[in-house]
């Protein structure tokens, strides 16, 4: 009589950062409602002026600069009464970087200029070569898959699996939840070069996780 076997294929691969998406806003408040709003448009004329010039040096892959928020509010005081009303205004910019080391440059001069908030960046390989990746992580899951059924046939001393179904997770059976990919993080180090501490942003490796559940007979 065959003997259905069922398992999960699981593989991952670890593939250098190939773009970091920064995201920045020009930010300023205070007692004038249209003068916040013009000088924080002040400080984003600059900041994009200098994207545009990255991506002419290729540094820069796209950008955008598509979110404008004003508004006003009366902050507590010490004595647990509403202070004055501040305004405040913030235009979000956004970027992708291929060039690391302008990056850091790039972000070693904009987080000290008074206005800037950098809200973070984040780090991932390019739209393309992800979908190159995630074939090779397929099927290395895939012979995870094999290899872990045939284990479990030649225990029963069964003879060759032969494949029956092979799906996404939780296509054949139950859920169970998988991951895509783990977030890379960025290393933060200061070089001395005599000019005081310089950036220096060194992502951790992407981490494409692939999972594959398969059904398997062995007679």
């Amino acid at each position: 009589m065959p003997l259905d076997i069922t398992v999960r294929g699981s593989a991952e691969q670890h593939y250098p950062a190939e773009r970091a998406i920064v995201s920045l806003a020009a930010a300023i408040e205070g007692a004038d409602k249209q003068q916040v709003f013009k000088e924080a448009v002040a400080i984003q004329e600059p900041l994009v002026s200098q994207l545009k010039e990255l991506v002419e040096l290729r540094a820069v892959g796209v950008w955008s600069s598509d979110q404008v928020r004003v508004y006003s509010h009366r902050p507590w005081e010490a004595d647990g009464k509403r202070g004055a009303t501040v305004h405040v205004a913030r235009i979000q910019v956004g970027a992708e970087f291929t060039d690391f080391e302008r990056l850091s440059g790039f972000l070693d001069f904009w987080a000290g200029t008074d206005g800037v908030e950098v809200s973070g960046v984040s780090w991932d390989v390019s739209a393309k070569n992800r979908r190159s990746y995630e074939t090779e992580v397929r099927k290395a899951a895939v012979d995870d898959a094999v290899a872990k059924a045939q284990s479990y046939a030649n225990a029963v001393r069964r003879g060759k699996v032969a494949a029956l179904q092979i799906a996404d997770p939780g296509m054949l059976t139950h859920h169970i939840e998988g991951r895509d990919s783990m977030p890379a993080l960025a290393k933060v180090a200061f070089s001395d070069s005599g000019r005081g501490p310089e950036l220096d942003m060194t992502p951790e490796d992407i981490v494409i996780h692939v999972d594959v559940d398969a059904r398997f007979q062995a007679e």
